[in-house]
């Protein structure tokens, strides 16, 4: 095989995007080229999401397009909706091989199995390759449950940020939440290794890495060491880079956490999967936390961090929910005045508590909340961007077009501006960059001059 080529289609969350990463990677070191996901490739890697209905659907939309596509060439599905809908997933085309959540670090052994297979003639490479998946990863290699922590990403294809997962699973069991049911219960990767993985990819260049997990919140040592503790650790071994982390649970927010996440290199960036405002709603949910705890939550990250992008999630018609439960959702998020907000209308997952739940809130209703939701969305996040403008922030640069877009004449100024990510999470387009500055994954400084459709900012200097 001539240069092989793999593209990777990724549904969901932070952790599935890392994922990802480490199986580029393991495809890169053996000779593929990984290309646009809507390019033409010799093999598509789709990692699934399970959260919602949709997610669900379009995930087989996607691998009933491709397979059919490309009819003589391996099309691999995994990830949380291959763990719960293996069978269904593998029934769209002969073509589609599946490998549930619970086994894909098997995947990292695949780019060898098809280098070896695509020697043969033109005319077979493609059924060549279908066969020798379906030998290498048979039911009995899919049924032991693989390292969650095996995959590890060498360099980065679709980012700029460092990603270490430091935990997996959940043992929450909320009423709605598919989760659990694809990856099992919480497991944490070992002290001495996140610090290890942690110093190796500051030495390696990032200049940020981002700390994720099904539950972040739930990470544990084997003594007993908790997220509070970790994060002092990393600060410790490390000398420059910032630390950004996927998400944190109300009740998980405590007085020694909060001191831990106000040191200036962890980013005052705080996602709370809030879920709703309403109490009644809460304890339906299964949820281990009342609304209360949200108000101290967040209170207590502004008291420590000088206006952090705090950002929510929420659930919106969740079964019994009343024209009262949801204003007592939006009325919290206005108060708490979240930077972000990502409203998901729910979708009955099978398997969990909440698919039979009832009284049924209709389709209808729960758009119509969602959007509400959604709109007040858009006016708290102008909102905080505005409050940004005149001020200071670190933006780490991104690649891509406008990245490279924005390289200097020599002599001359940046003839556009370079995009980026600042510490508190604003996407800033930076402008005024000298040349060699505007390097993907370097930090600039820059002040914020404008906050309307996108946020800008002008250059004050390069932190390297």
């Amino acid at each position: 095989m001539d240069e092989p080529r793999v593209a990777f289609h990724t549904f969901g969350c932070k952790l599935n995007q890392y994922e990802t990463e480490a199986l580029a990677s393991a495809f890169r070191s053996h000779g593929f080229r990984v290309v646009d996901e809507r390019e033409e490739a010799d093999v598509h890697v789709i990692n699934t999401c399970t959260v919602t209905a949709r997610a669900d659907h379009k995930a087989r939309r996607l691998i009933r397009a491709v397979a059919h596509r490309r009819p003589d060439e391996p099309v691999i599905v995994t990830g949380c909706s291959a763990q719960t809908e293996a069978e269904a997933l593998a029934s769209l085309a002969e073509n589609v091989v599946v490998v549930p959540q619970s086994a894909k670090a098997r995947l990292l052994e695949v780019p060898a199995v098809l280098v070896g297979a695509g020697q043969a003639g033109a005319g077979q490479a493609g059924e060549s390759r279908v066969k020798a998946l379906r030998t290498a990863l048979a039911a009995d290699v899919l049924a032991a449950r693989s390292d969650p922590f095996a995959l590890v990403a060498g360099d980065y294809s679709f980012h700029t940020r460092a990603f270490l997962k430091i935990q997996d699973g959940c043992n929450c069991l909320c009423a709605y939440c598919r989760v659990p049911l694809a990856r099992g219960g919480s497991v944490s990767l070992d002290l001495d290794e996140v610090l290890r993985r942690a110093s190796e990819l500051e030495t390696r260049g990032y200049r940020e890495i981002v700390l994720t997990g099904v539950n972040v919140s739930a990470w544990r040592s084997v003594g007993g060491l908790g997220l509070a503790d970790l994060l002092q650790r990393l600060v410790g071994v490390t000398e420059r880079a910032r630390f950004r982390i996927t998400s944190l649970e109300p009740e998980a927010i405590t007085a020694d956490l909060v001191s831990a996440l106000s040191h200036p290199r962890i980013c005052p960036h705080f996602h709370i999967p809030v879920q709703s405002g309403s109490d009644v709603v809460l304890l339906r949910m299964k949820r281990r936390y009342r609304a209360q705890a949200v108000f101290d939550g967040v209170r207590a990250l502004r008291a420590a961090r000088d206006d952090p992008f705090v950002a929510a999630d929420i659930l919106a018609g969740f079964p019994g929910e009343t024209p009262e439960d949801h204003a007592r959702t939006v009325g919290l998020l206005r108060s708490l005045e979240f930077a972000a907000v990502h409203v998901f209308p729910f979708s009955a997952r099978p398997g969990t508590a909440a698919a039979g739940m009832r009284p049924f809130v209709p389709e209808r209703v729960r758009g119509e909340r969602a959007r509400e939701v959604s709109a007040l969305a858009g006016e708290l996040g102008a909102a905080y961007a505005r409050r940004w403008v005149g001020r200071q922030v670190d933006v780490l640069l991104e690649a891509g077009r406008a990245a490279r877009g924005s390289e200097a004449k020599p002599g001359g100024r940046a003839r556009g501006p370079a995009r980026g990510v600042s510490e508190n999470y604003l996407k800033v387009e930076v402008r005024g960059i000298p040349p060699g500055h505007a390097v993907p994954g370097q930090i600039v400084r820059a002040e914020i001059t404008a906050a309307g459709a996108s946020v800008s900012a002008k250059f004050v200097r390069s932190l390297g």
